[in-house]
């Protein structure tokens, strides 16, 4: 009898009949996935073997019984799969288990003992159990000592360390390092709670490392895991809340799993793979005999809040991945575009100023025994000491710069850290050449349409500048991107720096709007703010309705209204003041700003809301810094906002850090909107990582918001939402309707790059359905077309739409324009291999004669194709203006096209590498004797769902420079392909990776891409059949891919 619920079942005969009786409403089935099937149908076998020795035992069998039958299931195998190994895995007949292997000179055999006398833990080591201090159970410590003494390597992950907790299981410890074992500790300083004695004594061990991590602000390190394993399979670990203390060890109430290898492989797959990960993160510093003061500092400091930083100008500041992927894209604007006036636009308060340090940082490596002189120019004292201080821990030099600000006076002014008041009233371009300082910064830098910043700017020649800003509009609604050839060379995105705990979570809480704003009218991009202020307040009885419905669903949403921060984002000023008024008039202290209120006011209303004498002040005006206020809790968008920066900024005005927050609460009033009304951006910028669609996300409950917060619409809001989203991108007709009011909407010139950059969108979303200039023709934008290549290039662009390689996509710029009148025969050998990744992507085919009357009669057709081929050659000068990372050569020994971190599908690489019959390749490595090259092609999620414990942690990075990759099934470690892997070396072998995330792209539905990883060394393997082998990356991996190839990474 089934009953209502979810189910994870494998159909069988029994269930197909029931099944047929249930309507198809009420039921859900899907295909099991080819990657999972193995494991999904092994795990129902299991359960039905065991039903049949359950029986045969109740039916007046024994165990000789049972072994027959199970003799027969492993003949059937051996039958199917002609495996000889299937034929010695038969069960003997004396129904057996091994227990335990000495080695013939092990040292306990010279004292009389035998194996029979080897120790080992109460619980089994083959399945796995829960201990929770239950009176009947082992205790938790002495498992821990019999496990020690039985492992050949040990890892473990605690908070922190008793010598009360350590000294239980020490002498295991000791035996078992002294006889060879490798121990691996890692620890923190959290609170304070570790002795210092317990981690000098563990540094004493043989065989013994140690890391500790300091940074306990962004690193709360909770988890605790004991981890042993042993070389006969046997691999057992302990997750849970005991810390290495005697009260976790012994009588607290603490809950620990005990995981075996034997029947939660992906388990302990994914606990190992995460130690690792944790072992080669930066975070964690090795801990050695000169570490104790730096330790002992540290402690103190976390148990007694001593902020003392004397240690601070000695210790490597290296970049989080985050700001390391920033980097990346500053390197990439100067070196691929030949930018140096770079914008760097993110939320207050995460981290812009150590980010340029570290810039500058690398820019003085880069120009050794140069002065390499700084500028950093801000409008407050405090921005400046922050700053100074950041640049001298950064650069580890306590001496660095001088500020020249207030009552500070400079000892020089190579180095200047001043405010532009100072800059301005002490006349610094009087004494200074335009092209003294090598390297400015403008913090800020929406300040700079001000008069007071214009002298600075229009001055200097410095060889970078550097602009640093949450808003990139100007004080005066204009924008400061013409500064910076009108780009924004990074965003720190909301996600990311709430993911690294430089802002707090938010909770959003979409709420269905009593208003219908569908039938008011859009033009320029926008809603007209008149229309929204007679909907508001002008309509006496609606307004009323909607403050109504404003001030219940706070009172719904919020824990206490008296502990309220808030502030309200209205249209216009009289939409202020109305809500003002409603919310005084229902006892909650309100004020509100504008642009126009002195200063005295807004510091006044600061001060009211901080004190808790107001709950809310609403606001008109974004730029209204009087309202940057951090201890704001709660924020209220009583307006639709089509700007996306203006959406961002005033969500970053509540995601400040302060003293007993635990988060912003956001309620979003969502009505019925225009279709033009863009709802995806809004949601995809706040969610980390996400690969699918925002209607997918809608639906799953947006399960990719950043860690600590939540996002919940209500059901009508939800409704609005998705149905917008289906009329805008979700087909041919919306972006169609998008292309055609574009010019009005947008005030920007209709091109391919203009449309993409105003909405936000990948290139994909457009050629999963059609063309853009088929779109725009549709449109009436453009006058039809037939182009005899239409449908051939229509599907091609989805794949260059995902090129980014400078080398190839120059050379297509080059030769496209040109092509009718080219000879394909005269092009140097690697032009040719690049023309043919070009051919194989557009006519899905290889070239053998360049010459032949077909290929020639494409390119000439091709060359007809006058607005498909103009379309193409935008799309790959857009793609070049996208590239965020710089590519390398790498020498394979003959002209290969590929380059380092750039993307190509299967055929392209395949072509590339001269194999032309790429439709041939399907299994995920490939051997070219010819070339002495090994190629593997990695998917990182083999099944098709985004999270799958049975195959995700077979191929992964551990960290930007080891990758941990799992052979096919059959490869054995003595095989010749096993012994090529490992001593590719010698044999002048190179081995190449290529890898992607998902088998399809999400976007297109088609075949995945990969990225050329490069070329990559053997470190060493575990297992056989399949190998699992550590590569050390020749290159690191850009931080951009870290999150997509580890998945092990938190935040």
């Amino acid at each position: 009898m089934l009953h209502p619920g979810l189910y994870e079942q494998v159909i069988n005969n029994a269930l197909t009949r029931e099944l047929a009786e249930i309507p198809m409403a009420c039921k859900e089935v899907a295909p099991i996935d080819k990657a999972e099937a193995s494991k999904i149908l092994a795990q129902y076998l299991v359960r039905v073997v065991q039903k049949g020795l359950d029986n045969v035992l109740d039916n007046g069998g024994d165990v000789s019984t049972q072994i027959n039958l199970i003799n027969r299931i492993i003949a059937l195998v051996q039958k199917e799969t002609k495996e000889a190994e299937f034929a010695v895995l038969g069960v003997d007949q004396r129904a057996e288990q091994l227990l335990a292997l000495l080695r013939e000179k092990d040292p306990r055999l010279a004292v009389g003992k035998t194996a029979a006398d080897v120790e080992r833990p109460e619980t089994s080591i083959a399945q796995s159990s829960l201990f929770t201090g239950a009176v009947h159970e082992p205790q938790m410590f002495t498992e821990l000592k019999k496990e020690t003494v039985t492992a050949d390597r040990i890892d473990m992950l605690v908070s922190f360390i008793k010598w009360s907790g350590l000294r239980l299981i020490m002498d295991e410890l000791r035996e078992f390092t002294q006889n060879g074992g490798e121990l691996r500790v890692i620890t923190t300083s959290y609170m304070g709670a570790t002795d210092i004695k317990a981690v000098e004594e563990l540094r004493r061990l043989p065989h013994t490392q140690v890391k500790v991590s300091y940074n306990t602000k962004t690193t709360r390190l909770h988890a605790k895991a004991y981890i042993f394993y042993r070389n006969t399979g046997f691999t057992t670990a302990y997750v849970g809340s005991s810390n290495l203390s005697k009260a976790a060890l012994t009588s607290g109430l603490e809950w620990n799993t005990k995981v075996a290898r034997r029947d939660l492989p992906e388990t302990i797959d994914k606990i190992a793979a995460t130690f690792e990960y944790y072992w080669n993160d930066r975070e964690f510093e090795y801990y050695d005999e000169g570490q104790r003061e730096h330790l002992v500092r540290a402690l103190k400091a976390e148990k007694y809040g001593d902020a003392n930083h004397s240690d601070i100008f000695t210790l490597d500041i290296n970049p989080y991945s985050y700001q390391q992927e920033i980097l990346d894209k500053l390197d990439a604007e100067r070196t691929v575009r030949g930018l140096t006036r770079n914008l760097i636009v993110a939320a207050t308060g995460t981290g812009k100023t150590v980010v340029s340090a570290l810039d500058y940082r690398r820019f003085r490596r880069q120009n050794p025994g140069k002065p390499c002189r700084l500028l950093f120019v801000a409008h407050r004292e405090e921005i400046l000491k922050q700053s100074l201080f950041a640049f001298r821990a950064v650069l580890k030099d306590a001496n660095f710069g001088d500020l020249f600000v207030g009552n500070y006076k400079p000892e020089g002014i190579d180095n200047l850290f001043i405010s532009i008041q100072t800059f301005n009233s002490q006349d610094i371009t009087r004494k200074t050449t335009p092209d003294f300082y090598d390297y400015i910064i403008v913090d800020e830098f929406h300040h700079a349409a001000a008069p007071t910043y214009q002298k600075l700017l229009a001055y200097y020649r410095p060889r970078i500048l550097l602009g640093l800003t949450a808003t990139p509009e100007r004080m005066d609604g204009k924008s400061i991107l013409p500064y910076f050839n009108n780009r924004i060379a990074v965003e720190i995105r909301l996600p990311e720096a709430i993911d690294r705990k430089l802002l707090c979570p938010f909770q959003y809480f979409g709420v269905t709007d009593t208003v219908d704003l569908d039938n008011l009218k859009w033009t320029a991009g926008g809603y007209q703010k008149s229309d929204l202020e007679h909907v508001y307040i002008s309509n006496g009885a609606t307004a009323n309705r909607r403050a109504d419905h404003i001030i219940s669903s706070l009172l719904k949403y919020v824990t206490d209204i008296d502990d309220v921060k808030g502030l309200g984002f209205c249209v216009t000023v009289e939409h202020a003041k109305f809500m003002c008024h409603y919310f005084n008039e229902h006892n909650i202290p309100s004020i509100f700003l504008t642009g126009e209120s002195p200063d005295e006011e807004r510091a006044g209303a600061k001060q009211c809301l901080v004190e808790g004498k107001v709950r809310f002040i609403f606001v008109v005006d974004i730029y209204n810094e009087g309202v940057d206020i951090p201890e704001v809790n709660t924020v209220l968008f009583l307006r639709p906002t089509e700007s996306l920066t203006i959406f961002l900024q005033q969500l970053g005005r509540g995601l400040r850090l302060a003293e007993s927050k635990d988060c912003l609460t956001v309620l979003d009033f969502i009505g019925q909107a225009n279709r033009k009304y863009n709802f995806e951006d809004k949601f995809a910028a706040l969610l980390s990582n996400t690969t699918s669609s925002i209607s997918h996300e809608i639906k799953e409950g947006f399960v990719s918001v950043p860690k600590g917060c939540y996002i919940q619409l209500e059901k009508k809001a939800a409704k609005y939402i998705l149905d917008n989203i289906r009329a805008s991108y979700g087909n041919t007709a919306g972006l169609v309707a998008r292309v055609a009011s574009f010019k009005e909407d947008s005030g920007l010139e209709l091109t391919l790059k203009n449309f993409l950059g105003y909405y936000h969108l990948d290139p994909r979303t457009i050629y999963k359905f059609s063309s853009f200039s088929r779109i725009c023709a549709r449109a009436a934008v453009i006058e039809d077309f037939t182009d005899p290549l239409e449908d051939v290039l229509a599907k091609a662009f989805a794949k260059f739409a995902l090129c980014d390689s400078r080398r190839w996509i120059s050379f297509l710029l080059d030769i496209l324009p040109r092509l009718g009148s080219k000879d394909v025969s005269t092009l140097s050998d690697v032009e040719k291999r690049m023309m043919q990744m070009f051919y194989v992507t557009v006519w899905g085919k290889v070239v053998e004669d360049w010459g032949s009357k077909e290929v020639q009669g494409n390119l000439q057709s091709l060359s007809n194709s006058t607005v498909m081929l103009k379309e193409l050659i935008e799309l790959l000068y857009y793609r070049f203006d996208q590239i965020d990372f710089i590519d390398e050569f790498i020498d394979l020994g003959f002209d290969c096209p590929l380059d380092l971190h750039c993307t190509y599908t299967r055929d392209q690489l395949l072509v590339a590498l001269d194999f032309m019959k790429p439709a041939t390749v399907r299994e995920g490595v490939k051997w070219f004797s010819d070339k002495q090259l090994d190629v593997f092609f990695v998917t990182l999620n083999k099944a098709d769902k985004d999270y799958s414990p049975t195959t995700m942690y077979n191929d992964y990075s551990i960290s930007e420079n080891l990758f941990h990759w799992q052979s096919q099934s059959t490869t054995a470690e003595n095989s010749p392909t096993g012994q090529r892997y490992i001593h590719h070396k010698e044999r002048g072998v190179k081995v190449l990776l290529f890898v992607r995330e998902f088998k399809s792209d999400r976007v297109t539905g088609g075949a995945g891409a990969y990225t050329y990883l490069g070329t990559a060394s053997y470190v060493k393997h575990e297992g056989s059949r399949p190998m699992n082998i550590t590569w050390r990356l020749d290159r690191p991996i850009p931080a951009k891919f870290l999150k997509k190839t580890n998945k092990l990474v938190v935040g």
